[in-house]
Parts: structure tokens; sequence; C-alpha cells
């Protein structure tokens, strides 16, 4: 199955984060766009409201799921080979759930003074190269 990411092409701390995942999953199960591509966001519904929000997952078939912020990233480590025990025991943790959250509100809300902003950056492994939405029928049906 494939999933897409959609994630902020300027900020540095995103697009390092994005090019790790890369390397990890060499276009396997994920697609990405960055928040700046307007066509693929439109494809999806997605409104530059729902970005400030911060990562977006899409699974890109049938039951279609949409994760985002610390839900996505956690649901990306699940979907990384021996990522789901990791995810796990933090969410077990007592309070780790909590704090990670709130702390990833706080880089979302701040990246670009924490690390810095770059031109936008387009992965190897863009959504457009599944052709899932040449179309333009895979706007988020549960948005």
């Amino acid at each position: 199955m494939i999933y897409h990411v959609i994630y902020d092409g300027n900020c540095n701390l995103c697009v390092n984060s994005v090019k790790l995942l890369e390397q990890l999953d060499q276009g396997k199960q994920f697609r990405y766009a960055p928040m700046q591509d307007q066509t693929t966001l439109a494809q999806f519904g997605i409104t530059p409201e729902d970005c400030q929000l911060g990562i977006i997952l899409i699974q890109s078939e049938p039951p279609f799921q949409r994760w985002q912020g610390t839900a996505a990233i956690e649901e990306i480590g699940c979907l990384l080979p021996l990522g789901d025990a990791f995810v796990t025991a933090y969410q077990q943790l007592p309070g780790a759930k909590w704090v990670g959250d709130r702390l990833y509100e706080q880089i979302r809300d701040h990246r670009y003074m924490l690390f810095g902003q770059r031109p936008t950056y387009h992965s190897p492994y863009p959504i457009a190269s599944d052709g899932l939405c040449a179309d333009g029928g895979c706007a988020d049906p549960i948005h």
C-alpha cells in the first residue's frame, strides 16, 4: 500500500526528516509532496489551514485514512521495519504522548525560527509519479 506524505518543503527540519524517510523507504511505501505544491494539495482537498496543523499522511487506497501531526508521525513510524515496537513503547510511557503532542505543536509553530528555511524541496518520490491523482480523482474523501 502507498501512503502520501504532505510536508513543509521550506522547513529544514521537515525536509531533513523526509530525506531520512526516503533513505529508509526507497519509495516502496511513501510518496511525497511539499505543502507548497498547491496542485497536489487541491487534488486531496487540503487547505492552507490544514497545512498549518503540520505533516499529513494519507492512505492512498480504501479504506481511506488521514493522519495529521503527531498521529501522522506515529503512523509513519509504525509502517517502518521494527518501528511499531518503538511507537508502542513511546505511547505506553505515562505522559509521553501528551508531552510529545505539546512538543510537536511548539516545534511546528516555531520551526522556521528554530531550524531555518530553505527553497522548496521536491522529493525524488513525488505523489504525482504514482499516477493516482492524474485525473483529480483522489480528493480526500474523509476530509
